[in-house]
């Protein structure tokens, strides 16, 4: 870092002068920006304010040219962080820190700033947080002083210095160096309300960082839950892969994809809709327990639940069967919900959520009963369930069987009242196209869906491994896609020919990222919690 004083002249300049804001400027703009906003006052004009702010920045330039110096200056390395200092001084007094002298080095975008007459105020924030700078006309001298009173909101600075306490307790630092290192061109929005517009929040996602201390947290806590969830799996012996996002065959789940075309090979290629037939593969290979947590794609609707690219982790376990999957996927979800927020009880819309509680299970048809109001006879009357999805609002095709018109009732009424954590097992085998069959009855499959909120949050079973009863599945679903369901899988020659080579009994699970985070940071929608979600282009 530059020392303050007697710098080279071939150097960057020292902190104190700061003499690239010493072009006058409208004591307007900072005035507006120091006071708070006014009842009925009228709306700053942003345009006039950038206007003002590219003035200011054409001045900048004019003056750095003259000395030879770089406007944009990137030769500040920052020593210190606003968290850590608060962590190492906030509890000591004035008295304390004053003999300490503890020098500080600084950077971080100007949030906050009080201009009076020789000595004014600002708040500096860093990745970290806020930390409060004290400035005077004495200590910083004429020209970096005047520099400070320009400052905008949003600038990135370098600031020096010593800590010490105001009379109100408040831990700062005492500038004896300031410089500007970027120069912000657009205000940022009110100091006290921030961004108030939802959409307007993820498209300039960038912003919403600066203001919301909120949309900073759930980020962090998102990266921690991804974090703890790959630690977790590897120290359970499960090997990290990367499998295609370019797929010549959309599989590993009922969903439409996203075609784009190879040049180079000439063909059509799909957007990856999920793993899990390449994972499968590798178990084939040999590789016992492998896991993935990928972006997949899918060409479907947009919701507060979906989001055209989404995250999940999907992991195989070789000699695993569902029951095994349902055992570890709950520990999965409490490991990472400690590691995020350091509870595995959590609130979710003012309502509790116990992920430390064993997880409930119940098979589709007692869902029914125990949800929809159903006995355990009426709940396998085919025109009664049929009636009752109709009267739900949802179709329930002639040809549906009574698995199927039991699971399409469940989706219909009972998904979304699962507020606890509940498993939903043996759904029918026409909606489960890659489990595997139950040897105690051979119409339902060894699946499970998890359910919290009313949301699905993991799907696992356990994994068909015969060859010759998956291409038979898988004709179906052909024969499915040709009478119009788009969502229906392809037949995928090449799986079936690893499977022919022979998989060991194995267990599969998919857990929704997004979701889960979702759960953890108590998010109502999933673009809260992805930082660039997809949105319809601006003006479209």
């Amino acid at each position: 870092m530059p020392a303050l004083t007697d710098t080279p002249s071939c150097g960057p300049p020292p902190l104190k002068t700061m003499t690239d804001t010493a072009r006058p400027v409208p004591e307007a703009t900072a005035a507006a920006q120091a006071a708070a906003p006014q009842a009925g006052a009228p709306a700053l004009d942003e345009n006039k304010l950038v206007a003002e702010r590219r003035d200011k920045l054409a001045g900048l330039r004019a003056a750095a040219t003259a000395e030879g110096r770089a406007v944009f200056p990137n030769d500040f390395k920052p020593q210190h962080r606003a968290l850590e200092l608060r962590r190492l001084h906030d509890a000591k007094s004035n008295e304390e820190l004053e003999p300490e002298a503890v020098a500080v080095s600084l950077a971080g975008r100007l949030m906050l700033k009080r201009v009076m007459g020789k000595a004014s105020f600002g708040t500096l924030q860093d990745a970290t947080g806020r930390i409060q700078l004290f400035a005077t006309r004495d200590a910083l001298g004429e020209a970096a002083y005047e520099g400070f009173k320009h400052l905008d909101l949003g600038d990135i600075v370098a600031a020096e210095g010593t800590l010490f306490k105001t009379r109100a307790g408040e831990l700062s630092v005492r500038l004896s160096g300031l410089r500007l290192l970027t120069k912000s061109l657009r205000p940022l929005p009110d100091k006290f309300h921030g961004m108030a517009d939802a959409e307007q929040k993820v498209r300039q996602r960038y912003v919403d960082l600066i203001t919301d201390d909120g949309a900073r947290e759930r980020f962090v806590a998102r990266s921690k839950a991804v974090s703890s969830i790959r630690q977790f799996m590897v120290e359970h012996q499960f090997l990290e892969v990367e499998t295609p996002m370019l797929h010549p065959i959309p599989g590993g789940a009922n969903a439409r994809p996203f075609t784009t075309h190879h040049n180079a090979l000439d063909q059509q290629m799909f957007l990856r809709i999920a793993p899990e037939l390449y994972l499968k593969r590798l178990i084939v290979g040999g590789f016992e327990r492998v896991f993935e947590i990928n972006r997949n794609f899918r060409n479907e609707g947009v919701s507060v639940r979906h989001n055209p690219e989404f995250t999940m982790m999907e992991f195989y376990a070789a000699y695993w069967n569902h029951r095994d999957l349902m055992d570890y996927t709950e520990e999965v979800l409490r490991h990472a919900a400690r590691a995020a927020t350091g509870s595995a009880v959590l609130s979710y819309g003012g309502r509790t959520v116990d992920l430390e509680q064993p997880f409930e299970s119940l098979s589709v048809r007692d869902s029914l009963v125990k949800y929809a109001g159903l006995s355990a006879e009426q709940a396998c009357d085919a025109a009664l369930l049929r009636e009752r999805i109709v009267a739900a609002g949802e179709e329930a095709p002639p040809h549906w069987t009574l698995a199927e018109l039991q699971f399409g009732l469940f989706e219909a009424t009972v998904e979304s009242q699962l507020w606890q954590p509940t498993y939903i097992v043996d759904y029918p085998v026409e909606v489960s196209p890659l489990a595997r069959a139950s040897d105690a009855d051979p119409s339902i499959t060894e699946r499970f869906e998890l359910f919290i909120t009313g949301r699905e949050i993991a799907n696992g079973f356990s994994e068909l491994n015969d060859a010759e009863d998956q291409a038979a599945r898988f004709h179906a679903q052909v024969a499915n896609k040709a009478a119009g369901d788009e969502e229906a899988m392809y037949y995928d020659a090449d799986f079936i020919r690893a499977l022919e080579v022979g998989m060991p009994p194995t267990g599969g699970c998919g857990i929704g990222i997004d979701r889960l985070v979702m759960l953890i940071t108590d998010s109502p929608s999933i673009r809260d919690v992805i930082l660039f979600p997809a949105l319809r282009r601006e003006g479209g």
